[in-house]
């Protein structure tokens, strides 16, 4: 188990590399070998040079993802000078290989589309979704902001005005870009553009290993940088957007010893860092052990088949060839089926109005996992299940979507259209680590409490390294919105506090 995820990481890493060969700064790791994992564009850039390193910033921003670059551009716009130090040799983080979308409400995508959403009905399936257990004054917050999010990234250039559905939705409310393609990619080269816009410094190879405090605030971070020589900066105020702890297998079986042996669909830097700096200052964490498994992952490449699959129409079938679940369901549901199968794994099936309409395929496609059939009984021979079934189970599919009607297993969304335009697609997947929903604690402003509810002063958080807004289960779609959200009110927050204090 150890060699095959180590063997992942690296190649994972491995392409980072080679994205990163036009960087200032160069990495003499030799050892990797290539693996055609789909790693932003964005990470193709001219990192900033480390002759430019001040020992002195405003704020200081730990990880390049989503939620860090968001804080970062926040706190400049605030009037700071922030700056972003990522560990890993290119920026992205988790951000790359998210591919659905990100859920808002009331948002004027919805509006222009004539779909009907509100805040009261995405708080209501978020806090159903995470099994009533969310922080609900961190739910609040989301929800309200979700739309003035999806605002504010169109206002720098990141337009998500393609509607799509997850599982644990009603309606549609997850936000893609335009031609419908992957939104990871396209929002971390979209965030990586306006941080170089802003001039705001970005240092990839630059490990923070310590976060520093002095009478009681924080002021500043212990930086290894190219993995030698340590740094001390001072900061006014710091900012943890290093992600979860998924790629961190010990980390991962200390908290849930059940999920030994799992494939993991995280970057190799997603391990915990942040969390173990935070409660080093007695920052306190929540829902460690609420770890979330995705249902369809392709195995050998420990690869997430987007949910946007399924959302577009999609069905998952056994090895029997029929249908065993309602694949809208959450996650977890999901999940849970696919396991109860004696071979513990399924195959998404679509056709090509899917693949049309869900862009993510195309780089399923090019990575090798995407069986085609000219006919169904072509895709059955390849898939090794029986022809007949399949074939009875996209006519009987195919019957539901046109009286709206799932007897079988209550499906009631990704319905609007059926399954019977040739060619015929099927990927196999099975359940994988996916994301952290514990981690450290944060109240709404963004701010990391200790173990009495109060906050740290100058230290904030927000993405994935902290806990408490998905509750037991993340609704797909949300944590993308999520590192937006929580990563302006972190940018907004620590500017306030520095120009108090």
């Amino acid at each position: 188990m150890k060699r095959k995820v180590f063997r992942t990481l690296i190649s994972v890493l491995t392409l980072a590399l080679i994205s990163a060969g036009c960087s200032v700064q160069k990495t003499n790791k030799t050892e990797y070998t290539k693996e055609a994992d789909a790693v932003s564009s964005a990470s193709k850039t001219d990192y900033t040079s480390l002759d430019k390193l001040k020992d002195k910033y405003d704020v200081i921003i730990i990880g390049a993802g989503g939620a860090g670059m968001t804080a970062a551009l926040e706190a400049k716009a605030n009037g700071m000078d922030p700056v972003i130090f990522e560990k890993m040799p290119v920026a992205g983080g988790n951000t790359v290989k998210a591919s659905s979308g990100a859920n808002a409400s009331e948002t004027k995508f919805q509006k222009e589309q004539g779909i009907e959403d509100s805040n009261e009905l995405f708080y209501k399936e978020t806090l159903e979704g995470g099994k009533g257990t969310n922080d609900k004054d961190l739910l609040s917050y989301f929800v309200e902001n979700s739309a003035s999010a999806i605002d504010w990234l169109d206002s720098i250039g990141i337009k998500l005005n393609n509607l799509t559905i997850t599982g644990g939705m009603s309606v549609k409310r997850t936000h893609r870009p335009e031609d419908g393609s992957a939104v990871g990619q396209y929002l971390a080269a979209g965030l990586i553009k306006n941080v170089q816009a802003q001039k705001i410094p970005l240092f990839v190879n630059c490990e923070v290993r310590e976060i520093t405090q002095k009478d009681g605030k924080v002021n500043g971070v212990k930086v290894l940088i190219n993995g030698k020589d340590e740094k001390t900066i001072e900061g006014k105020a710091v900012i943890v957007a290093t992600g979860g702890y998924g790629a961190n297998m010990d980390m991962v079986t200390k908290y849930r010893p059940d999920l030994e042996g799992l494939v993991t669909t995280n970057q190799p830097g997603t391990t915990g860092d942040g969390i173990t700096m935070i409660e080093k200052l007695g920052g306190t964490t929540v829902d460690m052990d609420q770890i979330q498994v995705h249902p369809t992952v392709q195995q050998e490449n420990s690869y997430l088949i987007g949910e946007v699959v399924r959302g577009e129409g999609g069905i998952l079938v056994s090895s029997e060839g029929t249908r065993f679940v309602n694949e809208m369901g959450t996650r977890d549901a999901v999940t849970a089926s696919i396991n109860a199968l004696p071979e513990k794994s399924a195959y998404v099936v679509f056709d090509a109005g899917v693949k049309s309409r869900a862009k993510a395929i195309n780089q399923y496609e090019k990575m090798g996992f995407v069986l085609k059939g000219d006919s169904i009984e072509d895709l059955a021979q390849k898939m090794n299940v029986p022809a007949d079934k399949l074939k009875a189970t996209l006519d009987t599919w195919n019957n539901a979507v046109k009286d709206k009607n799932d007897a079988e297993f209550g499906r009631k969304t990704g319905m609007d259209n059926d399954l019977s335009a040739a060619p015929y697609y099927a990927i196999k997947i099975a359940p994988g680590i996916h994301y952290s929903m514990g981690g450290v604690k944060i109240n709404a402003n963004a701010e990391v409490l200790d173990k009495d509810g109060n906050a740290i002063p100058g230290l904030y958080a927000a993405g994935e390294v902290t806990g408490g807004l998905h509750g037991k289960n993340r609704i797909g779609g949300n944590s993308v919105i999520d590192i937006v959200i929580f990563g302006r009110q972190a940018g907004v927050k620590s500017a306030e506090y520095v120009k108090s204090n």
